[in-house]
């Protein structure tokens, strides 16, 4: 294992150890929020995401979760939630490119890798793409994101 490998693994555990982002948030009077529950039924994992955006639809101002799983999904989430919070809010069109590059890189079998710029710590996620069986894994929470984000 290379050094950089041995690097995005302890970073996949640290995440999955230390999560942000989990526990849902309390629910905020008049705040549009929309919450996705997705169940891997292959191995079992399970996410619960709320998506919480700006009163005019226009900002995801915060990602929360819930789940269990293996190390990848609940990194996953985690990696999700700090990317989210780290924007201190991310625009509503920006949040969509970024799950569609994330789904087109975790399907590349590894030939399009994420660029840490974009994707900060869910870069690590990148190696996961060439193991078929763990790209559902990680994609879980981005799913959920994805379907809380259209239904906020």
């Amino acid at each position: 294992m290379s050094g950089l490998e041995s690097l995005y693994q302890e970073l996949i555990l640290d995440h999955s150890k230390r999560p942000h982002g989990k526990g849902l948030a309390e629910a905020h009077p008049g705040a549009r929020t929309a919450t996705s529950h997705q169940r891997n039924p292959i191995c079992g994992d399970e996410i619960t995401l709320e998506v919480r955006v700006s009163d005019d639809g226009a900002t995801v101002e915060a990602v929360t979760w819930d789940g269990a799983g293996c190390s990848i999904s609940q990194a996953s989430a985690s990696m999700l939630s700090a990317l989210i919070e780290e924007e201190d809010g991310m625009p509503r069109a920006e949040a969509s490119t970024l799950i569609e590059g994330f789904r087109e890189a975790l399907r590349s079998r590894g030939e399009i890798p994420l660029d840490e710029e974009v994707f900060g710590d869910a870069a690590a996620l990148s190696g996961v793409s060439k193991f078929t069986a763990r790209v559902k894994c990680a994609m879980l929470a981005w799913v959920a994101f994805e379907d809380g984000l259209a239904r906020a």
